[in-house]
C-alpha cells in the first residue's frame, strides 16, 4: 500500500475586507434583538421607566437594559432602583424600540431565565464591538452614592 504525501498548501497571507468589523457589529446586534424579542414575547421582557421600576421593586428583573444614548440622569435614577440587578448599556434606543415597536424605548427590564442568560451572552459580545459600554452588577453601595448625590457626580 502506497503512501500518500500531501503538499502542504502556499501559505497567503489573510485579506479582511474593510467593513468586516461593521458586519460583525450589525450581525451581533440583530443576534441580541433577535433574543430580546424571544423574552418579550415569552412575557420576561418589560421597557418603559414605570414597568421596568415595577418589575425592579417586585423582583422579577435579573438584567436592566439601558440605552446608550439615554439621558444620563435617567440611567442615574433607574441605577438607584436596581440594586442586585446586572446592567448593561450596550444597545441604544433606536434599537431597543425595533424590537418592542414603540418610538423610544429608553429602559427594559429581562426576567430571568434561559432567554436571560443567552441574551446576557449575546449583549457581552456585542459589548466587545462597541466601545464605551459596559457591564455591571449594581450593588447597594452604588445605589445609595447615588441616591446621596442626586445624581451627581461630585466625588470623581
Amino acid at each position: 500500500m502506497a503512501k500518500r504525501v500531501f503538499a502542504r498548501a502556499a501559505r497567503r497571507p489573510v485579506v479582511v475586507p474593510p467593513e468586516f468589523a461593521d458586519r460583525c457589529e450589525a450581525l451581533l446586534v440583530r443576534r441580541c434583538c433577535n433574543a430580546l424579542g424571544l423574552a418579550r414575547r415569552a412575557g420576561l421582557a418589560v421597557a418603559g421607566y414605570e414597568r421596568v421600576g415595577e418589575a425592579v421593586r417586585r423582583g422579577n428583573a435579573a438584567l436592566l437594559l439601558l440605552a446608550r444614548d439615554g439621558a444620563e440622569a435617567g440611567r442615574r435614577r433607574m441605577a438607584a432602583t436596581a440594586t442586585g440587578v446586572v446592567s448593561t448599556s450596550v444597545l441604544d434606543a433606536g434599537e431597543l424600540s425595533g424590537v418592542f415597536g414603540r418610538e423610544r424605548v429608553a429602559f427594559v427590564a429581562v426576567g430571568p431565565g434561559p432567554l436571560c442568560s443567552r441574551l446576557e451572552m449575546e449583549l457581552r459580545r456585542l459589548a466587545g464591538f462597541r466601545t464605551a459600554t459596559m457591564f455591571e452588577e449594581l450593588d447597594n453601595a452604588t445605589a445609595a452614592t447615588s441616591s446621596r448625590d442626586h445624581g451627581t457626580r461630585a466625588n470623581e
